[in-house]
Formats: C-alpha cells, sequence, structure tokens
C-alpha cells in the first residue's frame, strides 16, 4: 500500500510526524508527501516543502512529490477539473508518482476544498484519514460530501490540544486518533532545534508574548479595528507588570500595525521586541520562557497551554464572534473555543461542559452535515440565559433552526417562515395561483366552453 499524504500546514505536517513517530500511523508500505501552498499568493510565503526548519520531518516521508510544481501556474485551490478529464488524470498521477490506484490511502486535511476533494475524487478506491490543522479541526464539515467519499473517511488525526473535547470533522462515524501532546511537543522542537533564539531574547528577562492574527484580511475587522484590538492585548499584557512584550506579528499584517503597538508598549513604559524570526508561536513562548500568550483566537492558544503549560489570554474573541458572517464560518468554532478556555469565570472549563459547546455550535453552523447533533444543542439551549445564548449563537439562526430559545416570530416573520421545504410568501402565491386556475375553470363551464 502506498500512504500518500497531501499537506499544505507547518501544523498538519508536525500533526503527521508526531502520528508516525507514535505508531498511530501503522507502516503499511511506502510513505509519499505531496505539498502545496494553500496562501492565497503563494509568492509570497514559504510552503512546507521548501521550508527549511522543516527538513527534519519531510524526512519521514519516503519521497516527495511536489503538487504546485505539477500544478503551476495553476494554483492548487483552483484544481478542478471535469468529470470527463479524470480517468485520463488518474492513470496519468498513478503512472507519474508510481500508484497502486487500488491499494492506496490518502491523508488530507481539507477534504470539502480542492486540491484535496480532487484527490479524493481521482481515486474513488482510495481509503480517507483526515489530519487535523488545528482548532478548524472541531468545527464540522462545511459542505455536505457525497457518500462515495464520506463512507472512505475512517479516522481523524488530530494534536489533541483540546484534552478531553473531540474534534466534529467527519462525525460521527470516522474514528479519532488523538496525537498526545507530548508526542505533538517533541516534533515541534526538533522543528526549531535548529533556529537559535537573538540573544537579547534570551536572557530570561519576565516576558508575555503577543500574538497577531491580522483579522482585518479575513474581513472580520477594519484596518483600525485592528490596531485598536491588538492595543488591547498590549494593555491587557502590561497588566501583568512584565519586563518585556515581545510580539510576534502575522506574517502578512503591515508595519504599521507593530509601530502603533510599539508606541502603546511606550505608554506603559514596557520594553517592546518584535519578533518575525522562524520560531512556532509554540517554542517561541517555550524559548523565551513567556509568562504569559496573548492573542485573539489563534490555534497556538490552546496549543502553547497544553504542550506548554502556559498561561493564555484572549482579546476581542466574543466581539470576532458577534462578527463572523455567515453563522457558518469556519472561523466560528475556534473562537468559541478559545473564548470558552480563557473567559474570566468560564462555565465551559471541564472537558464535558466544552464539548457540548462545541457540539451546540458545530450543529447551529451545519445543521444538515451535523443534523446527530441537534439533542445536544437543545441540551445546552434550554438551559443558556439570554446573555450567554447571544455570547454564542446569533438569535435569527435560533428562529431558522428552531431551537430552544429562539426569540418569539413576528407577525411578518410567520409568514414568511418556511414550511414544508417552501417558503411561507411563495406558498401563498402558488395557493392564490391554483384558486385563480380553478376559478378560471370554473368560469369556462359555466360559459358551456
Amino acid at each position: 500500500m502506498t500512504q500518500l499524504f497531501a499537506l499544505h500546514s507547518a501544523y498538519g505536517l508536525a500533526t503527521a510526524a508526531a502520528a508516525i513517530d507514535g505508531g498511530l500511523i501503522e507502516a503499511s508500505g511506502e510513505r509519499v508527501l505531496v505539498p502545496f501552498h494553500s496562501s492565497r499568493i503563494p509568492e509570497t510565503s514559504v510552503g512546507i516543502v521548501a521550508d527549511p526548519a522543516l527538513a527534519c520531518l519531510r524526512r519521514r516521508f519516503d519521497r516527495i512529490e511536489d503538487l504546485d510544481e505539477l500544478l503551476g501556474p495553476l494554483h492548487p485551490s483552483s484544481w478542478k477539473p471535469e468529470a470527463a478529464e479524470l480517468p485520463v488524470l488518474r492513470r496519468l498521477l498513478t503512472r507519474a508518482w508510481g500508484l497502486d490506484a487500488h491499494d492506496l490511502e490518502l491523508f488530507v486535511q481539507s477534504p470539502q476544498v480542492a486540491p484535496a476533494r480532487t484527490l479524493l475524487t481521482l481515486f474513488p478506491h482510495a481509503r480517507i484519514t483526515i489530519v487535523g490543522d488545528g482548532l478548524m479541526t472541531y468545527s464540522p464539515l462545511r459542505i455536505k460530501l457525497p457518500h462515495t467519499v464520506t463512507a472512505r473517511i475512517g479516522r481523524v488525526v488530530h494534536a489533541d490540544v483540546v484534552p478531553g473535547v473531540r474534534p466534529l470533522v467527519a462525525s460521527p462515524t470516522a474514528q479519532t486518533v488523538p496525537v498526545p501532546p507530548p508526542l505533538f511537543a517533541a516534533v515541534l522542537r526538533e522543528a526549531a532545534d535548529g533556529v537559535a533564539l537573538a540573544p537579547d531574547l534570551a536572557d530570561g528577562a519576565d516576558t508575555v508574548l503577543v500574538l497577531g492574527q491580522y483579522l482585518a484580511a479575513l474581513g472580520l475587522v477594519s484596518d483600525a479595528e485592528e490596531v485598536a484590538l491588538q492595543a488591547a492585548m498590549i494593555d491587557r499584557a502590561a497588566a501583568r507588570s512584565p519586563q518585556r512584550i515581545v510580539f510576534k506579528p502575522h506574517p502578512s499584517a503591515p508595519p504599521r500595525l507593530t509601530d502603533a503597538l510599539r508606541a502603546r508598549a511606550a505608554f506603559h513604559d514596557v520594553e517592546f521586541r518584535e519578533y518575525r524570526g522562524p520560531l512556532s508561536a509554540e517554542v517561541l513562548a517555550e524559548r523565551l520562557d513567556a509568562r504569559a500568550v496573548i492573542a485573539g483566537f489563534s490555534t497556538a492558544l490552546p496549543t502553547v497551554s497544553t504542550l506548554f503549560g502556559r498561561e493564555i489570554d484572549a482579546v476581542g474573541a466574543d466581539a470576532v464572534l458577534a462578527r463572523l458572517t455567515p453563522f457558518e464560518n469556519s472561523n466560528r468554532v475556534p473562537a468559541a473555543i478559545v473564548d470558552a478556555m480563557t473567559r474570566p469565570r468560564s462555565p465551559y472549563r471541564h472537558p464535558a461542559r466544552l464539548q457540548l459547546l462545541v457540539d451546540a455550535v458545530g450543529y447551529a453552523m451545519q445543521p444538515v452535515v451535523a443534523r446527530h447533533l441537534r439533542p445536544r444543542a437543545e441540551e445546552l439551549l434550554r438551559e443558556l440565559d439570554r446573555d450567554e445564548r447571544d455570547r454564542y449563537f446569533a438569535p435569527s439562526r435560533l428562529v431558522e433552526l428552531r431551537l430552544p430559545g429562539a426569540p418569539a416570530d413576528n407577525a411578518v416573520q410567520r409568514v414568511l417562515r418556511p414550511a414544508g421545504g417552501v417558503g411561507r410568501a411563495e406558498e401563498l402565491r402558488l395557493t392564490a395561483m391554483g384558486a385563480q386556475r380553478r376559478l378560471g375553470r370554473a368560469w369556462r363551464v359555466l360559459r358551456g366552453l
């Protein structure tokens, strides 16, 4: 058998490497890494095939087949061939990569989008394993995949960064295979072994690490709101009275953002340093011996807490939850998890309670894909007060799904509410048309026509 790993992020590659090290992915033939870029502009980022820090992780695989090189100049996310092209492409790839299309296991991170979905379609007999990519793994699939795909998804291998909480992707049929935190931490450290921290950052100063996400690029906030949000992170960090604040910006964030944060730290009379090196946020926190890590809703927060025992704090996760549109936005579950893990006096500190929240939000996001979770959503919503409901659930969504806690409909909403699969306004229109036709037939009978 050939195991083909179509991966696009360092986090996914580290998850696969740790699972291999722990024997969670059995050795059964050749392992082939098929890396590709997922960024909108690949030229502005270093992919996992070229990143020197990931060379040690790439050695877990017998060979590498670069998908970007094969498809270029076509972006991997645009690789959506017509159905008539699939048999030819299957034969070409089978020959080029030396595969047995009938004895193949595909490992993918995002099965609902290209190029992963294209590969799943190209090889209809291959077994499928989903490799987790941080907190996104805890969300349900964004679309309803064909049964010919979902029936082949046997397991979900994921870094267990929210212990006791089961990811929703491919739930409920796929087996979840959590990668233990020590294994995952060991892989992250290995990837960072060759990267030295600047001496002036490794001096043992009491440090708080602040992580930027550049939410403006996602359309969640304006540029001005982005600056205000991250200035609030600096305020939160300064309130801990550290000797130094280290800021790790998002790679795409403009320099003016860092300038504004530097000025904010100066206002608090706290030393400010920017870090743009290759260390991951998790390893950087450990190398700095950071007392706390502060961010928005970054995957790094639960990861650094679970793996390295650092204190974490989130700024603006509740505001992001209120801004996310549509409700199905795939960032909703990650934001909800981080908010629930970091908010003061959180009622979701126990894993079972957090699982209930994740299940309920997951159902509200994807009521068709995650319809098995409706009883869980009803269970949670029946006991929440209005403020707690509104924090994680839009009232309009509760009305749409007729869930507990939904506000009462007004007269217009009752008329427009869908019934029997047809909107009420459309239902009334069709009823009127039917009545008009019947009246016309009766009039023609009376006239003897």
